[in-house]
């Protein structure tokens, strides 16, 4: 397709920021998705309203079927959401859900201890934000609901724990990915005396955004705190209303099957285990396999690096699927139960994909749009050395929100910081690079048009804008201390200095916010 270029053009931004703009005011994701869609396939068809048409069957039809061949990866990561449905589908026909929640429940004492354990589901999870979002909602929302925590809370803990621990994880498809990039980057500009891998780990803690939105998860947990619209869902839930009850019932993952089974906590733990566990080695077979087949020694980084991401989720559910059905066999469930309940998780699972497929077909008009190349364009016209680390950041934060995309960002504006980095001031490598990683897990973490939200919101069973709305006053709080943190690395070429400053600027947050909390809720209680 011949599509007009508007890589120098301020249009290439109009169909994410209408999709934003619309999502925003309208809370109809679908609606907001597709005319950003279509208003992306009328520029780039030139007006042509046939042709624009023919663009958007021609980029549907690609997200299953492309050049000639199945497109595994999409098809992967459906297949991958279809299992999963039916695998918590049949863990709540045998009662091992129920078996989970009740564990909960005893163990749980408060509010607090529900929401912590949500919290540390991540440690078992942390392979991928997808594979996290959809496994650890289904998991913790029986717990969750019963102690009247908001489903908006769910979605908040589930995302900001999924792609911030994700981007500091060596042994996760993030860190693979991210590694790969830093590699090619050290290998263009001829650095030698450091590896990709330490690269990775030395720029951890300068990650300032995942860092402390990690904190900021702590403090929510530990000290109830709840900012913004988060207050009144909470107020809510508190009053038995987990969601906003005037928008209907959340498009997320329920599964309406009907606990018949006397399953325990064996039968939750161990399908669990098998998933986490068969994902890490998978990975790291098709990962050998494609090292292999260049003749190259294996390593357990490198084997991640060539990953197959989407089959390898798709083989670790069909195991852990089976071993859920072993489990169930000795429950001696009725055939009505086992006729039931895959196709009703299959059920529940649609509603995610439809959004996903809309935010995965609005990500490749954003591309063809030329969005991010224009975004990075703005970093030419000579900006002070001392400000650079800031400007990729903010720059950063822009393109993935407009994206919505993450490792859309990674792969352009890891590269282009690097060479920036090195023709400027080579101390500055590590603090840019850092802050691209940031400014990316920041814009998709606030996106109403990423897929990781969509996610996460489907997980916890909230409605999506409702997820975005809440989660976006504490992500802006903690992007505005990076930035402050990013200002300071540059000016004051230190490292140390710089993460001091949004340490003070995070604490000075908390202590104003706790005592608005505290207010609020001696106002409620008077």
């Amino acid at each position: 397709m011949n599509l007009v270029q508007y890589s120098d053009s301020l249009l290439s931004v109009v169909p994410a920021l209408l999709a934003v703009i619309l999502a925003i005011a309208t809370r109809r994701v679908l609606l907001s998705l597709g005319l950003g869609i279509v208003a992306g396939a009328i520029l780039l068809n030139d007006y042509n309203p046939l042709a624009a048409l023919k663009y958007i069957v021609h980029q549907v039809v690609g997200l299953i079927w492309s050049d000639g061949a199945v497109n595994s990866g999409n098809v992967n990561m459906i297949i991958f959401m279809l299992l999963l449905g039916g695998l918590i589908s049949l863990m709540t026909a045998t009662g091992a859900t129920r078996a989970f929640a009740e564990w909960g429940y005893r163990r749980c004492k408060d509010r607090r201890s529900a929401n912590m354990l949500t919290g540390l589901m991540v440690f078992a999870f942390f392979i991928d934000d997808f594979f996290h979002s959809l496994s650890v909602g289904p998991i913790c929302r029986p717990v969750t609901d019963r102690f009247n925590i908001s489903r908006a809370k769910l979605a908040y803990l589930l995302d900001s724990t999924a792609a911030p621990v994700c981007v500091i994880t060596p042994i996760s498809s993030w860190g693979a990915y991210i590694i790969a990039i830093l590699g090619g980057i050290l290998a263009t500009n001829h650095i030698t005396d450091i590896s990709a891998i330490s690269l990775f780990v030395q720029m951890i803690p300068m990650n300032l955004y995942a860092v402390f939105t990690l904190l900021m998860v702590i403090v929510v947990i530990f000290f109830q705190l709840n900012i913004g619209p988060m207050r009144q869902h909470e107020a809510w839930a508190e009053e038995g209303k987990l969601w906003d009850e005037s928008k209907g019932h959340p498009k997320g993952l329920e599964i309406t099957t009907e606990s018949s089974g006397k399953g325990t906590m064996i039968d939750m733990v161990l399908p669990i285990l098998t998933l986490t566990v068969s994902s890490v080695i998978f990975m790291v077979i098709s990962g050998a396999d494609v090292l292999a087949s260049r003749g190259e020694a294996f390593s357990l980084i490198k084997s991640l690096e060539h990953t197959d991401l989407g089959s390898s989720l798709v083989n670790a559910s069909l195991c852990s699927l089976a071993v859920s059905m072993v489990l169930a066999l000795r429950l001696k469930l009725s055939l009505k139960t086992w006729l039931t309940a895959a196709p009703q998780g299959i059920q529940a699972m649609m509603p995610a994909i439809v959004i996903l497929m809309f935010a995965w077909t609005i990500g490749t008009v954003v591309s063809d749009m030329k969005t991010g190349l224009y975004l990075a364009s703005l970093t030419k016209g000579g900006f002070p050395t001392e400000l650079l680390p800031a400007l990729v950041f903010v720059l950063s934060c822009a393109m993935s929100f407009a994206t919505g995309t993450s490792w859309g960002t990674f792969g352009i504006m890891l590269p282009l910081a690097g060479d920036m980095a090195v023709a400027s001031d080579a101390h500055l490598l590590m603090p840019m690079l850092s802050a691209v990683l940031a400014g990316s897990v920041f814009g998709d973490h606030s996106s109403p048009i990423s897929s990781t939200s969509i996610l996460s919101a489907t997980g916890a069973g909230s409605h999506h804008m409702d997820h975005v709305m809440t989660q976006l006053p504490y992500a802006v709080t903690v992007a505005f201390g990076a930035l402050l943190g990013y200002l300071t690395m540059g000016i004051m070429s230190s490292t140390i200095a710089g993460i001091g400053v949004s340490a003070l600027w995070f604490l000075a947050c908390c202590t104003i916010h706790l005592r608005r909390h505290r207010k609020y809720q001696q106002a409620v209680t008077a």
